[in-house]
């Protein structure tokens, strides 16, 4: 679910304008699941744009402001999370903590960096949702050490079933700047791609594990 679909346009605007996200429909990628993709994204390449940036941050501030009222601290998912986490964060004036996706094998093994308190409410901050693994394990661990997660804000999702799934399991709720068929919608607009590209990618989300 998107919290805005101007704000979605402008965030799937600026993903395509720095390739922070690419669409290549006739040369896939490779993920690290093995699945073939026609779409990579990395929402770090952002950091290095004060102006998309600060877009970014003051968009997943404003969900947080609106939707999730009360909230005590932002925490952020290790790795990508934790720097939109932390402007976040600073714009909303809360304490930050972050979450590992193991907790260290050395000093105090923590598996969530900084102070915390049993019974404070938390708002996760995520760069990407695909299954929604990492954000579930992450939202697990930090009820497992007595916060009460109010939900998981990401920059980006696919808009997976399996994702929807998966948090619906969990009883947890997410929200996300921007979507896949947001994206596809500003593509279109820009002329990166064309309409028959348009069917494909369409294809891909309807079946990402089994698409050729």
């Amino acid at each position: 679910m998107i919290y805005d679909f101007d704000i979605a346009k402008k965030i799937a605007e600026s993903l395509l304008q720095i390739n922070a996200i690419i669409l290549q429909p006739h040369k896939p990628f490779k993920w690290a699941s093995g699945w073939n993709s026609p779409i990579y994204c990395d929402n770090r390449k952002t950091l290095s744009y004060p102006e998309i940036r600060t877009n970014i941050k003051q968009g997943l501030a404003a969900i947080i402001k609106s939707h999730y009222r009360g909230t005590n601290m932002i925490a952020g998912v290790a790795t990508a999370g934790i720097p939109h986490g932390a402007l976040v964060a600073e714009e909303t004036g809360k304490p930050f903590i972050y979450v590992r996706s193991k907790a260290k094998k050395h000093g105090k093994q923590n598996q969530i960096e900084g102070f915390f308190e049993e019974g404070q409410s938390v708002v996760l901050i995520e760069d990407l949702i695909s299954s929604g693994k990492s954000s579930l394990d992450a939202v697990r661990t930090l009820k497992e050490n007595g916060l009460i997660v109010k939900g998981v804000v990401s920059i980006f999702t696919y808009g997976f079933d399996e994702a929807k799934e998966n948090f619906n399991k969990n009883n947890t709720e997410y929200m996300s700047l921007c979507d896949y068929k947001t994206l596809l919608h500003q593509a279109i607009e820009q002329k990166y791609i064309n309409e028959n590209d348009l069917q494909i990618l369409e294809n891909w989300r309807k079946d990402p594990k089994n698409w050729k």
